[in-house]
């Protein structure tokens, strides 16, 4: 049983990982391991940070509007709070980081975790004789 119950959001964490690899990757083959580090931390406090919204709401259980509401909130609030302080950690202790692929990185992520809105939570298959 997977820990996100959420199909947009468990595909949106594929993604975002698959994205911050690829990313990783290329800056290290074109500019050096610093920014390949560099990068894969930036995607990756991006995608600790969904993670966490992607539990808080698949442990969801309330069917009212209000109880929707609260949890969406309660779920960015400790996606921001985790963003703001890992980000601060890799600034203040990481000090050989590349900042525009770091900060790049996390962006490009970050916009990828928007694309949840786009992906079908339906998983039946509609066939047309």
């Amino acid at each position: 049983m997977s820990w996100v119950q959420n199909r947009p959001l468990r595909i949106i964490l594929y993604w975002q990982l698959l994205v911050t690899l690829v990313i990783a990757v290329t800056l290290g083959l074109v500019f050096g391991v610093e920014s390949a580090v560099s990068a894969f931390i930036g995607g990756s406090i991006s995608l600790v940070s969904s993670a966490s919204f992607a539990i808080i709401v698949s442990r969801h259980k309330g069917y009212t509007a209000s109880g929707t509401i609260r949890t969406a909130l309660r779920a960015e609030a400790v996606k921001i709070f985790l963003t703001i302080i890992l980000l601060w950690l890799v600034f203040r202790f990481y000090k050989d980081v590349n900042a525009l692929a770091f900060i790049g990185t996390f962006i490009v992520t970050v916009i990828v975790h928007s694309l949840a809105l786009f992906v079908s939570d339906n998983t039946k298959k509609k066939i047309i004789n």
